[in-house]
């Protein structure tokens, strides 16, 4: 078990074995993506492109609404996410 800031646990179990989902598992909001994204492609992360119409070359989906999404695996192939919602 971790403590996590403000008190907060967290429990991580291995498994003998596992398949990634193909879908987000986890996500952060996050108040500027871009700076973020750039934060951790710094730290070695790649962002993944899936081909959707608006997103760009770096990753960086925005939606209809103006809202912005980017996606990263974990070591383990976990789907992850950035978002940066419009107000």
């Amino acid at each position: 078990m971790f403590e996590l800031k403000g008190g907060v646990g967290l429990r991580i179990s291995p498994v003998p074995a596992f398949t990634p989902a193909k879908h987000t598992v986890l996500g952060w909001d996050v108040p500027d993506i871009t700076a973020k994204m750039a934060e951790l492609k710094a730290a070695g992360i790649q962002f993944s492109n899936y081909g959707f119409p608006g997103q760009d070359e770096t990753g960086l989906w925005t939606t209809p609404d103006g809202s912005k999404v980017a996606w990263f695996q974990d070591p383990d192939g976990n789907v992850l996410s950035l978002s940066q919602h419009t107000p």
